[in-house]
């Protein structure tokens, strides 16, 4: 039996997972339907927001299924109506039993890191602000704990040390989309052997991947230069790492999106600021200074270091907190 045999339903929502989508179509695999999340209010006037999954599945004709809850009957019912052979699952929600296990050949997973390491909502951003040196993706066999099934395929890449979240999510957005189709063509051929991740070295500082809240994305500027660097690469360009510029009677929120690290001894304590107000930024840190490159005041555009001292040259005035 060959992949493209196959009746597949795809589950998925964001830009991640458009690319794999786009690979089955294009390539000629039976897609039947499509789940992804309802339409959400969205943005300042608050207009209904299609995923950007909805928007390329229906932009072609696929039959589009959008639950609120994935254990309604309604939605069960639709489900089986497509009588799937396997569903492949890129970047959605965490799936009941009765969803995962329906179609006769299972439901397999494309996640964003090299399982077991990184189970969870932001594995890409975790591996960077970790300060890894590769990363990858992986396709396993779903079963009830998340992100814990047999691992059918990975595939790595190194991560360089000025990439961001958002380098590193693009590579493996197209990677990830060869690695679906490689995956449905070698279960349907029967040509590969689900491996159980216990069977891989586990490191249990980076076994887990954890949403990403706000709180989470703040600096500490008591830490050290290369930490806080990788921070914001890990978060760069969204959600984006944060501090507030501070004088006697002003609070700015900033958000920071590119840095450069400078290692040396100093006398400054961590947070202050160190500016020329023409060419440079640099704030303290417990080990040396972070250059600020590129930012973005609240209520404003992102810009490069040098626009933005044009517009406020009294920056060394502030402290960051």
């Amino acid at each position: 039996m060959s992949g493209k045999d196959l009746r597949i339903v795809f589950m998925g929502t964001p830009e991640f997972a458009v690319a794999s989508l786009q690979a089955l179509v294009e390539n000629g695999y039976h897609v039947v339907g499509v789940v992804t999340a309802p339409d959400r209010p969205a943005g300042r006037g608050q207009q209904l927001h299609q995923s950007d999954v909805k928007r390329y599945a229906s932009g072609i004709g696929l039959p589009v299924l959008q639950p609120e809850k994935l254990k309604d009957e309604n939605f069960i019912l639709s489900l089986k109506s497509l009588m799937a052979d396997i569903q492949v699952v890129v970047a959605f929600r965490m799936l009941p039993e009765v969803v995962w296990r329906m179609p006769p050949m299972g439901t397999f997973n494309l996640h964003g890191s090299l399982l077991p390491h990184y189970r969870g909502a932001a594995p890409l951003n975790w591996a960077i602000i970790n300060g890894d040196q590769e990363t990858g993706v992986t396709t396993f066999l779903l079963k009830q704990e998340i992100d814990t099934g047999n691992i059918l395929f990975q595939e790595k890449i190194a991560v360089g040390p000025e990439e961001t979240i958002g380098d590193i999510h693009d590579k493996l957005m197209l990677i990830g989309a060869n690695m679906v189709l490689k995956t449905i063509d070698a279960l349907a051929e029967g040509t590969v052997t689900p491996l159980p991740q216990n069977q891989h070295i586990i490191d249990p500082l980076r076994l887990h991947a954890p949403k990403i809240f706000r709180e989470d994305c703040k600096i500490n500027w008591n830490k050290p230069a290369l930490v806080i660097n990788n921070l914001i690469r890990g978060l760069s360009p969204y959600p984006a790492a944060w501090t507030i510029f501070q004088d006697s009677g002003t609070e700015i929120s900033v958000k920071i999106f590119k840095a450069q690290t400078e290692l040396v001894d100093h006398q400054y304590q961590p947070g202050e600021i160190v500016s020329d107000n023409k060419r440079y930024l640099k704030i303290a840190c417990a080990d040396g200074f972070l250059h600020i490159l590129d930012l973005q005041l609240s209520g404003k555009k992102r810009m490069g270091i040098t626009e933005f001292l044009r517009g406020f040259p009294n920056a060394c005035e502030y402290n960051v907190k």
